[in-house]
């Protein structure tokens, strides 16, 4: 089959890799239909995720069909089509019985990471009962590739550990597709302020038309004097941090309100200080995490009855033999305009 591969970092080709097969009675083999590229891929191929060894199928996300289970899967079967969960978890260990999911002491972030990728032809699903979702008849399957990772990755990291609330006030620093998808959730609790911040007036753009009340360009610097001017010198109630570079988790701490959240949800690649000598005083919380996707199935139900248009963070498709396109595409998001790409398998 075909198979983007990780080769180091910076390197990657799609290649001939054997076809998955059933290694555990918990397993299901998913021929995928569509899948995407993650920003966390990016953070691999520069080398910021050490434990993605070379030779790994990349790709967590992805909707497909049922190809096999394993003796001990009972909840689907050969044909069914499916959404993929970015995390695999065995619903029983104690981490799972918190819903803690990403910790899941066989599971967690496997997929394109530990284990071989959704970025191919066909993927084996570990702990398949919990871990895949059915897609309901007639659903929008493009769409609901935005519910494997980056839609609950913006509630879960972002709105949920930001304890937003109506009337709040909040910041999302990085308009790419995970604050897209924090932007497009944090609307569920009604804040009167939502503030994106980022370089590219394109993303910016759309982030109006997604719903922000206001948009900062932080390119000159004085991001934070702007996000201060628009809460009256106060700050923000919420700060969510969705690049995972030094600068914008150092901008969070610059407008985080006494009392307020900062919601980490960029994937960190080098160290980023934390200013205690300002915020120690301050009642600030801070909170960090990898999505745990229990929220899939309550996402699914607000972009199946339109509460949500997933799709609109779609802009460009291409099919799996053109993934290195894809990822040039994806990668230079600033010329291209690309959020999400969808790659047909």
């Amino acid at each position: 089959m075909k198979a983007l591969v990780y080769n180091g970092p910076g390197q990657k080709n799609l290649q001939e890799r054997p076809k998955p097969v059933i290694e555990a009675g918990t397993d299901a083999i998913i021929q995928i239909t569509r899948t995407t590229i993650c920003g966390t891929d990016l953070h691999i191929l520069k080398g910021d995720v050490a434990t993605c060894l070379p030779g790994t199928t990349l790709g967590h996300e992805g909707v497909g069909v049922v190809e096999s289970v394993g003796a001990g899967v009972t909840t689907f079967k050969p044909g069914d089509r499916v959404l993929i969960s970015c995390i695999s978890a065995c619903g029983r260990c104690e981490y799972c019985r918190k819903s803690m999911y990403s910790h899941c002491t066989t599971g967690g972030w496997l997929l394109g990471h530990r284990i071989n990728g959704t970025q191919a032809e066909f993927v084996r699903i570990p702990h398949a009962d919990t871990s895949l979702h059915p897609i309901p008849p007639g659903a929008d399957e493009e769409a609901l590739v935005m519910l494997s990772d980056i839609l609950p990755t913006g509630f879960e990291c972002g709105v949920l550990n930001g304890k937003i609330s109506p009337g709040a006030s909040v910041a999302i620093v990085g308009s790419g597709p995970i604050g897209l998808a924090a932007l497009l959730t944090a609307q569920f609790y009604a804040p009167a302020t939502l503030i994106m911040v980022d370089i590219d007036d394109n993303r910016l753009a759309v982030a109006k038309r997604f719903g922000a009340t206001h948009s900062v360009n932080s390119s000159a610097g004085d991001a934070a004097r702007q996000v201060m001017a628009l809460t009256g010198g106060r700050g923000v109630d919420t700060a969510i941090e969705a690049v995972g570079i030094p600068a914008t988790f150092g901008l969070c701490q610059d407008i985080v309100a006494p009392g307020g959240t900062i919601a980490n949800v960029g994937v960190h690649g080098v160290k980023a200080d934390l200013h205690l000598e300002r915020l120690w005083s301050h009642n600030v919380t801070i909170t960090t995490g990898l999505v745990d996707t229990f929220s899939i199935p309550m996402l699914l139900k607000t972009v199946q009855s339109k509460r949500i248009d997933a799709a609109q963070l779609i802009t460009h498709r291409f099919k799996l033999d053109n993934i290195l396109q894809a990822y040039d595409t994806f990668g230079k998001a600033a010329d291209t305009k690309a959020l999400k790409v969808i790659i047909e398998a």
